[in-house]
């Protein structure tokens, strides 16, 4: 398979701290690749980095052949036209309808005539059933319509790369189970690759092809499902059957911290 994502030795700190530790990592062509840690692991931070947000300290990301860290701007607004985020809250605007919400990036970034527009939009709309509810406000949608219409919005360019960030965050069960279904039909319906990030073991066993854990920075282990729930490692067991992690306390450490400046 065709590599569509290509991230070598990528290496990003904050401040003094190393949040990102040499992330090698591909992404094939047409497949869902789930990217998965514990709070703080760097999965939202690799992420951002992925999507050109942040700059690394070290390393390289190349997305549909193009290193992003040196082509320049237009390139990259260019390669970012093929790029579709759901973002974890939605991010719609909320004094635009539904529709004009889905809309609004053919609208800025393309020529497209108003009536191509509506008809693009309606079968976006239609895909992540949602029809008929484009001229609702977002305010007045439920959680998940919220997350179908950011997917509707992320996919209206036709991508040839889905991002979802936390898309089952806040849901109830079976509308995360829906909205997994949608997930796996975007990817055979459209021939789209898509990369997840998430807490949610269950939609991560549902829909991943490969998953991809990261624990304090660094790449754990990639796999397929199989692969992840037979891994002997104690930080991948850890977060599969949801063990607290147990944290040594340094006694002097500590009353230091607690002293410190009295």
């Amino acid at each position: 398979m065709n590599e569509i994502i290509k991230i070598c030795a990528l290496t990003t700190h904050y401040g003094s701290s190393k949040v990102l530790n040499a992330i090698d990592l591909s992404v094939r062509s047409g497949e869902i690749m789930v990217i998965m840690g514990g709070s703080g692991s760097g999965k939202s931070t690799l992420l951002r980095h992925i999507l050109s947000l942040n700059q690394p300290s070290a390393g390289s990301i190349e997305i549909l052949g193009q290193d992003i860290g040196k082509i320049d701007t237009t390139s990259l607004n260019n390669l970012r036209k093929q790029m579709g985020v759901a973002f974890q809250g939605g991010a719609l605007f909320g004094s635009m309808s539904v529709e004009d919400n889905i809309a609004f990036p053919l609208r800025e970034l393309t020529n497209l005539d108003e009536e191509t527009i509506k008809i693009m939009t309606r079968i976006k709309l239609e895909i992540v059933n949602l029809s008929g509810f484009g001229h609702y406000m977002p305010a007045q949608l439920s959680g998940g319509m919220l997350k179908r219409a950011a997917v509707a919005r992320a996919i209206i360019m036709d991508p040839k790369i889905l991002f979802f960030d936390e898309p089952s965050a806040g849901l109830d069960p079976v509308v995360s189970a829906e909205l997994d279904e949608l997930i796996l039909n975007l990817r055979d319906a459209m021939n789209i690759t898509i990369v997840v990030v998430t807490h949610e073991l269950d939609s991560a066993y549902k829909i991943a092809d490969r998953i991809t854990v990261i624990d304090k920075g660094k790449l754990i282990l990639v796999g397929s499902v199989d692969e992840i729930k037979s891994s002997e490692n104690k930080t991948i067991q850890n977060l599969i059957n949801r063990t607290p992690r147990q944290q040594q306390i340094n006694a002097e450490e500590y009353l230091s911290r607690l002293t410190d400046n009295l």
